[in-house]
Order: C-alpha cells, then structure tokens, then sequence
C-alpha cells in the first residue's frame, strides 16, 4: 500500500483513469505509483514508458494475471 506522511501533498480525485487496469509493457497512461490488483505489489512508471513486463513477478492461479492499475498519479505539469 502506498504510504504518505503530509496529507498536504496529495488529493483524492474521483477520476475514471484511476479504475483501469493495464496489461504488462503497455505504456503507462501517466506517470505515478502502479499496483497489481491481483497481489498487490506497486511499482513507479513514467508517462509512456513500458509498465513493468509480465514477469516482474510471479502469481499464483488464484491471483490470475499481472495487471497495473493506477493508485497515485504524479502531476508533473507545471503550476
């Protein structure tokens, strides 16, 4: 789970990008924090680089298939 220790430095969005799951390699939609909803595990990817591949990690049947959905997005536009 991604921790934060200045609640001043993050929002909650209601934002429909943050409920899609992306294969492994595609893209990265945005740069943030990525997790794996079938294990949980997160990583960092930046805009359009490649989310980490499908063997990052291993999963068990029951976890079914690497995926990464976005939990954290990172604004790097300028203010």
């Amino acid at each position: 789970m991604a921790l934060y220790k200045h609640a001043a430095f993050v929002t909650q969005a209601d934002d429909a990008v943050f409920d899609n799951a992306h294969h492994p390699g595609t893209p990265a939609p945005l740069s943030g924090i990525y997790r794996c909803p079938g294990c949980g595990r997160e990583d960092v990817s930046t805009q359009g680089h490649p989310l980490p591949p499908q063997n990052h990690h291993q999963h068990t049947a029951n976890q079914g298939h690497v995926r990464w959905q976005l939990i954290v997005f990172a604004d790097h536009r300028p203010k």
